[in-house]
């Protein structure tokens, strides 16, 4: 019988570099993370996602690939990795790591070989050409960074094509000893233990540009033979894809018990922020209506922020313009004319009941939610640093040298934001445990809520269009049925949520901004306050 623990986790992404520092030389590390796998398990977390920690160049954070079988030797070796695996299952944490595996490095001994003569058996582990393809400049991932797709190799005599830095280039996922060797790559940590796999750039990956004699159709079936293959070897392992893409696309995805358990909901979290922006309710209930109606064997990922940016590439000009009016105005806060750099906190000024609507949102929206490393305490991002490297700072735990992260007095992999509202003295866990309307606290008591509610995961849901200023929703399984109401505006609404309590049945409060003991028909909803319901059965009909 497969386990769809998916449906109602709960997930943390971290990149082990900047996370915990255990022997001082400035660089997080497996043993340091293996010190803080408690933290975790008492915050809650039931799912941990790890960005890319093999061996690299470091390029692009990690995500140029040049052994896929290896440990970056700055973050442990494979002895310490089996020991974060055991110590993951003793908290009771699923680990899911990063399979980068529409590009590699210029590095790796794939593309070394491949450079060396067109007869070589890896040359067709690459896309080449004899000269650049065309392409919209708006296709490029990283604009502003690389102005073409195209580099020409000087050994290999050829362009060759990468869709993010030219340090890495793509894989020829239509040569079938490339498919195999991720396959490979997939049993490997399989074979270690982990719980699944994110697909990085998935929607990159079954895109034919650039691929001689390329079918989209051969492409999307490569999501089957890993899919297959998975199900094969860990009946509970899952595939979760990276795919910023519109509702008319996800269905590519999620087909049957087929291609990917779960996806990240781009389009959901961008017009999430639009409504947001514009405290209206409206924008999130469309997206929603939009989306493809869920089985029993997939599940969204909600997010409000990752190790990205905040991109809002499926949203207009102007829709764009309302969101970077209200939470990243200044230039130094947008990155490549479709996101913002920023986390959360700085967005809203670290305001206590903004933070709490929105994280009420994010744990009661259909889906599971993701948080990301920091966030928890309302971490602060640095704008001083160049791109998406402003939201990578180092994790603060206390307020000694460089935030509990390091105690070495050498330079660490990233600055630890050090002065301001959100330096290390002041936001960081020591301090948050020890204040009990502290935003980790708060968070801590929402994930427990959320436990108990396990109809947002598997349940029917609906959009009840009472009030353009708030967010009411429910999902039910079977006679089991939750609520919700969030007022996105900065005025008190009043409603009446009667006509959606049927006779026989009583709302019972069970988290909210205010205790409310009882529901009359008309109620009052503060300024972004929220409230979570559970109708009961009081009398039969």
């Amino acid at each position: 019988m497969v386990n769809y623990w998916f449906k109602n986790a709960i997930i943390y992404s971290l990149d082990v570099e900047t996370f915990c520092d255990s022997n001082g030389d400035g660089i997080g590390d497996f043993p340091g993370l293996i010190s803080r796998m408690d933290y975790l398990a008492s915050l809650g977390i039931t799912c941990l996602w790890l960005l890319p920690f093999y061996p690299s160049p470091n390029r692009d954070n990690g995500y140029d690939v040049k052994d896929y079988y290896g440990i970056d030797s700055r973050l442990g070796d494979s002895g310490d990795f089996v020991r974060f695996m055991e110590k993951a299952e003793q908290c009771g944490i699923r680990v899911i790591i990063d399979m980068v595996i529409n590009h590699t490095s210029i590095e790796h001994p794939w593309f070394q070989e491949a450079r060396q003569n067109k007869n070589n058996k890896y040359r067709d582990f690459y896309v080449w050409s004899d000269k650049p393809l065309k392409h919209h400049e708006a296709e490029l991932t990283f604009g502003g960074e690389e102005n073409s797709m195209w580099t020409f190799d000087e050994t290999a005599g050829q362009y060759y094509l990468h869709r993010f830095y030219k340090e890495q280039p793509e894989l020829n996922i239509m040569n079938p000893a490339v498919r195999s060797e991720i396959l490979k790559i997939m049993g490997y940590w399989l074979s270690h233990g982990v719980g699944g796999f994110r697909i990085d750039a998935a929607a990159i990956l079954i895109e034919p540009f650039g691929i001689r004699n390329a079918e989209e159709k051969e492409l999307v079936k490569f999501l089957d033979e890993m899919r297959d293959f998975l199900m094969a070897r860990k009946t509970d392992a899952i595939l979760l894809a990276e795919v910023n893409i519109k509702p008319k696309e996800m269905k590519v995805y999620l087909s049957g018990e087929d291609r990917m358990h779960m996806i990240f909901n781009f389009y959901i979290n961008q017009h999430l922020f639009l409504s947001l922006a514009m405290q209206d309710s409206g924008p999130l209930v469309k997206a929603f209506r939009n989306v493809p109606e869920l089985d029993d064997t997939h599940q969204w990922l909600n997010f409000l922020r990752h190790h990205d940016e905040l991109t809002l590439g499926l949203l207009s000009h102007e829709q764009r313009k309302i969101i970077y009016q209200k939470f990243g105005p200044k230039k130094e806060m947008q990155i490549y004319d479709r996101g913002i750099r920023r986390r959360i906190a700085p967005m809203v000024d670290s305001d206590p009941e903004k933070l709490r609507l929105f994280y009420s949102l994010l744990f009661s929206i259909p889906g599971v939610p993701l948080i990301r490393y920091g966030d928890e305490i309302g971490m602060g991002d640095d704008l001083s640093l160049e791109g998406r490297l402003s939201v990578r700072t180092p994790m603060q735990w206390d307020n000694t040298r460089n935030g509990g992260f390091s105690g070495t007095k050498a330079e660490t992999i990233m600055p630890v934001i050090d002065s301001g509202p959100f330096g290390y003295k002041e936001v960081n866990v020591m301090n948050a445990q020890s204040h009990s309307q502290s935003l980790l606290n708060w968070l801590q008591k929402c994930i427990v809520l959320r436990k108990q509610c396990p109809e947002i995961g598997l349940g029917r849901y609906q959009f009840h269009n009472l009030h353009a200023k708030l967010l009411v929703h429910s999902c039910e399984v079977n006679e089991n049925k939750v609520f919700f109401i969030h007022n996105l505006s900065a005025r008190k609404q009043s409603i009446n949520v009667k006509s959606f309590i049927k006779d026989g049945s009583a709302a019972i409060h069970l988290f909210g901004s205010r205790r409310i003991e009882s529901i009359e028909k008309k109620i009052t909803i503060e300024p972004f306050e929220y409230h979570w319901w559970r109708i009961i059965k009081t009398t039969d009909k």
